[in-house]
């Protein structure tokens, strides 16, 4: 599967980075949850019970998410002793550089690109997404976002009027906060670091903690924990350090050890955007087809014997045969890579989806002679005009009458802004008038695409209300889209 991700630069429409990011990001996550669900099925260890948890840890920069991770790895004892020693900067072992890897990172000191690691503790395994902080990189932020299950925010106690009982949060922590719930990311969890570095870090702790529910609130996030700690010194990271601050609660993590996965949307119709088209040319088995369509299933069950329908172009189909990623034949759910063969050859490309087949409406009771068969009704509609909250990426505004390529699942059409309807400011959380969507805004957006695409609310189907905008010059991942 990783050669298809790699093969969307030779397809008729133009790739972008970001879009293979989010890609190869759904690749290692689905292969790593494919590995511990082997690992249940055989017994070999005692956190198997759980798929691993994928989380990253965000907010603004500087905030401490490079130590943070680093204490995480260190006291959990998944860093080696040789790697522990060529991390020292001043004869002191800087934590941030276990994933800070980049010379630009560790030259300047802050996180860039996202960098992924992984442990296990007794009870869980995890994959750590370290997000960049700054404005400038928030498309990788979001990029990481994207497939987390939960998102730890830092918020820095040291850069805020932690005296005052209603101080201002940081506009990046409410950016990150705001960006991880508008993607669905399950479970949001603040961290509120550096209160060692304070005078009183009890009082410091009940401000920005009141600070925070009040925003929360406000934006309607639910928060799963609010934990008080210090990265660099691992208090309630791992180890608890009873009664600082009047906290009593678990560690960070415990936390993290007690939060659920992402539940897959498997209750809904089947969808499936197929990624790659494997043919068997020299088969003489006829019976069937002879192609495997391979992707990761959107929505829904597919199992030997579903009535399916292709878009777009409309061809009916069954489903013959379902393998799994080892290509074991397997029922298979939402969110888990699958190869799907059907029971006759059928146009099917890269870029189509294999859809739930229609279902036949009721037929209404005729008055005459004449009583037409209604239509059937489409599991997932199709629809050119789009209702959209974008978060924008793009050093240059988003403004209307600009035409991008629109990725839809790993269909590529173009797409017009219609109109900007309004733009979200962070800071009140107030939908105002705007005309343009500037760098690293949240708004409301009308696209009109050139053809029709299976979108749906993204409340509703994770991946069928999601697109990303890429600029059709530069090719570089222009925003993020979900279908309202």
């Amino acid at each position: 599967m990783t050669n298809t991700t790699n093969s969307i630069a030779a397809s008729a429409y133009p790739a972008s980075a970001g879009a293979q990011n989010f890609a190869e990001i759904s690749a290692k996550a689905n292969f790593a949850n494919s590995e511990v669900k082997d690992s249940q099925e055989s017994g070999r260890s005692q956190n198997d019970h759980i798929s691993a948890l994928k989380f990253i840890t965000c907010g603004s920069v500087d905030d401490g998410k490079s130590t943070l991770i680093g204490r995480l790895l260190v006291d959990s004892k998944a860093v080696l002793q040789d790697h522990l020693a060529g991390v020292q900067r001043q004869g002191e072992t800087d934590l941030a550089l276990l994933t800070d890897g980049l010379s630009a990172e560790r030259e300047q000191g802050i996180t860039i690109d996202v960098a992924y690691r992984y442990f296990a503790t007794e009870e869980r395994k995890f994959i750590i997404g370290d997000a960049p902080g700054h404005e400038q990189y928030t498309r990788n932020m979001v990029t990481a976002a994207s497939s987390a299950d939960a998102a730890v925010v830092l918020v820095d106690a040291t850069k805020l009027d932690w005296k005052n009982p209603s101080l201002a949060l940081l506009p990046q922590t409410r950016r990150h906060s705001l960006l991880v719930h508008l993607l669905r990311v399950h479970s949001l969890v603040f961290a509120v670091n550096k209160l060692d570095a304070v005078e009183d870090p009890a009082l410091a702790w009940k401000h920005i903690q009141g600070a925070l529910q009040a925003f929360a609130q406000a934006a309607g996030i639910t928060v799963r924990a609010t934990v008080p700690l210090s990265a660099l010194k691992g208090w309630n990271v791992v180890d608890a350090h009873a009664g600082w601050c009047g906290y009593t609660g678990p560690t960070l993590l415990q936390v993290l050890e007690e939060l659920p996965n992402t539940p897959a949307d498997t209750a809904l119709a089947p969808a499936f955007p197929v990624q790659w088209v494997e043919k068997f040319s020299s088969s003489s088995d006829t019976s069937q087809g002879r192609r495997v369509f391979w992707g990761r299933v959107a929505a829904g069950r597919f199992a030997p014997g579903t009535a399916v329908q292709i878009f777009p172009s409309g061809q009916l189909a069954t489903v013959a045969q379902v393998l799994d990623h080892a290509r074991r034949p397997k029922d298979v759910p939402a969110g888990t890579s699958a190869g799907i063969i059907l029971d006759r050859e059928v146009d099917v490309s890269r870029g189509d989806w294999i859809l739930a087949a229609p279902t036949a409406a009721a037929a209404p009771v005729a008055d005459d002679d004449f009583g037409d068969t209604p239509a059937a009704a489409p599991a997932w509609p199709a629809s050119r005009e789009l209702r959209t909250t974008i978060a924008w990426m793009d050093d240059e505004p988003l403004v209307a009458g600009r035409v991008y390529w629109a990725l839809h699942g790993h269909r590529w059409v173009k797409a017009k802004v219609k109109a900007v309807v309004h733009k979200l400011n962070i800071n009140t959380l107030a939908e105002e008038a705007a005309t343009q969507l500037d760098p690293n805004a949240i708004g409301h957006v009308e696209l009109l695409l050139q053809e029709a695409i299976p979108a749906a609310p993204f409340t509703q189907a994770r991946v069928l209300g999601s697109l990303i905008l890429v600029d059709t010059a530069s090719h570089k991942t222009a925003g993020a889209v979900l279908v309202n």
